[in-house]
């Protein structure tokens, strides 16, 4: 099992709508980069919800990876944001996954927090500048952040 961690804008898609819905595709990645690690995703690996764009961003909750190498529906339908017209069914350009709700943490652990226990090179998310809306997460990292959102950790406030 790997760790990931993917980020969202409460207001286009919250943990809270997440946890009502219980499962989602996470579509409309249209970064190369990101794109890639959802294609690394397998059945089973565990991503930490990342709310963004928002005061404090911050880690809020868990999905689990339920499917990978979902051809992402958005790039195909032209009224959407998201429409490439490069790509087709027979040849998509943007794959993702469908994720399932685990748990919405009783806290946020801000990137303040995050930024004071992880250096960028331990935590992409950490490192000025990273805009990626998908990225890895090292297990010995995520096994801290699992200990820091019960608040059992000291450095957690």
């Amino acid at each position: 099992m790997k760790y990931w961690l993917m980020k969202s804008e409460p207001k286009t898609y919250s943990i809270s709508d997440m946890k009502h819905e219980k499962t989602c595709i996470w579509d409309g990645v249209r970064n190369y980069q990101a794109r890639n690690f959802l294609r690394q995703m397998t059945k089973g690996d565990l991503a930490f919800f990342y709310h963004s764009n928002t005061v404090p961003p911050g880690i809020i909750g868990l999905v689990k990876i339920l499917e990978s190498g979902i051809a992402d529906p958005t790039q195909f339908d032209q009224k959407s944001q998201y429409y490439d017209p490069k790509s087709t069914p027979n040849t998509p350009r943007w794959q993702t996954v469908s994720v399932e709700f685990v748990e919405e943490f009783p806290k946020l652990i801000s990137l303040a927090i995050l930024k004071q226990e992880f250096s960028p090179d331990e935590l992409l998310v950490t490192k000025k500048g990273n805009r990626l809306s998908v990225m890895p997460v090292a297990k010995n990292v995520a096994e801290k952040i699992l200990v820091m959102k019960d608040g059992f950790y000291s450095g957690f406030h």
